[in-house]
Parts: structure tokens; sequence; C-alpha cells
């Protein structure tokens, strides 16, 4: 193995969960070098081993996911993070993504799609479920409807269309064969989008708008 951008790590405190998701990985070509079932290790293993990508539970004992996820991402720039968590609460998912997590799925996702994910957060892709472009797009609005238009990045009519179609709930295939483009043009939207919002990295937008208010 060895292979560049394959090289994953696994933090969860739930044995069970990382035993199948790294058999999962393994099949799949990936290499888990390193596992860990709280902060601590997390850190720790993590600076030994440097993974190409942390695959990070939030609700792990102290220090949490979101503090790893932030310290590691500083220390660590090109370490992408992402987040296979049990809950899709907005909060959750707004904390993670402001502290830098390349992407947010959910434990529930089917294994095809969790392995996708880490091989798009391998390749430094944002990935995100369609509860999460909904955030997005809520937030958008938000932001477009307060009247500060100078702090309001402008998405095309096309970003904005994908992005609709994500929030409500179509996986980006189904989009594709919607508006008759490639599964990997709806990915790239997605990932304009985010990026505007800038969404995939420590969020200058995300904390503007929790100044603001509009996280509530």
């Amino acid at each position: 193995m060895g292979t560049t951008g394959n090289r994953v790590m696994l933090v969860d405190d739930h044995p069970i969960w990382i035993e199948a998701l790294a058999e999962d990985l393994v099949e799949a070509g990936f290499e888990v070098v390193a596992t860990a079932r709280n902060g601590e290790e997390c850190l720790r293993r993590a600076r030994a081993a440097q993974p190409d990508v942390v695959v990070m539970d939030l609700q792990i004992p102290p220090p949490d996911g979101v503090t790893c996820t932030e310290v590691l991402t500083r220390e660590f720039p090109t370490m992408n993070v992402l987040v296979v968590s049990a809950s899709g609460e907005r909060d959750d998912v707004l904390a993670a993504v402001k502290v830098g997590a390349k992407g947010y799925v959910l434990k529930s996702a089917s294994k095809a799609d969790l392995l996708d994910a880490v091989a798009r957060t391998a390749h430094g892709e944002a990935v995100f479920t369609p509860a999460l472009a909904g955030l997005v797009l809520g937030e958008y609005r938000r932001m477009a409807s307060g009247g500060n238009t100078a702090a309001v990045p402008t998405l095309t009519e096309r970003e904005t269309e994908v992005l609709r179609l994500v929030a409500k709930g179509l996986g980006y295939r189904e989009i594709a064969d919607r508006l008759f483009v490639s599964h990997r043009t709806v990915q790239n939207h997605v990932q304009n989008v985010l990026r505007k919002l800038e969404l995939h990295n420590r969020v200058e937008l995300t904390r503007y708008a929790i100044s603001q208010g509009l996280d509530s």
C-alpha cells in the first residue's frame, strides 16, 4: 500500500465500528495506519502517523472530535478530516466545519457512500450530505436577505440550482441526469459553492454568520 492519499486513521470510541470500517477500507484499497478511541490517543497517534485522511467521530472522550479537528488541521494543513457522526444536528455540523473539517457524513450512510466520502476527502474534495447542502443553502438565503450584500458571495444560477436539488435530497447522480451534465460536474458545482461560502476551510463565513446571529 502506501499510495499517496490512501493512508487513513480512524477515530471512534466504538471498537466494533472501527473494526468494521477498517475492514471495508482495506478491502477498498486503503491503508489504515492508526486508530484511536479518545482525543488524547487521536492527537498523539495522528502526529506520529500523519495520515492523509482522519475519519473523526465527534463524540469521543476528551478532547472531543471538534477540538481534535481544530488542532490537527492547524498543525497539518494537508491532513484532511472527514467527520463521520451519528449526529446531523446543525450545531455539530457547523462546529466541525468551522474548525476545518473537509466533510461531514452520517454514520447511517451506506457502505458505498462512506467509502466514496473517504476517497473524495483523500483527494481534497469537500464532501457533504444533502442535509448539509440544505443548511448551506439556508445560510446563503439568510445572508442574502440580511441586506449586507457586500458580505454575500455570488452564486451562479446553475450553482444555486444544483444546491437546491441537493438540498431536496437528490443524489449527485440524480441531479446529473436531471440537468444533463456529468456526475463530476455536479460535484464541482457543490464544491464551488462551499468554496465561495468558505465552508470547507476554517470558516470566516461561519464566524461571520454566527457573529451576526445568522445561525440561530
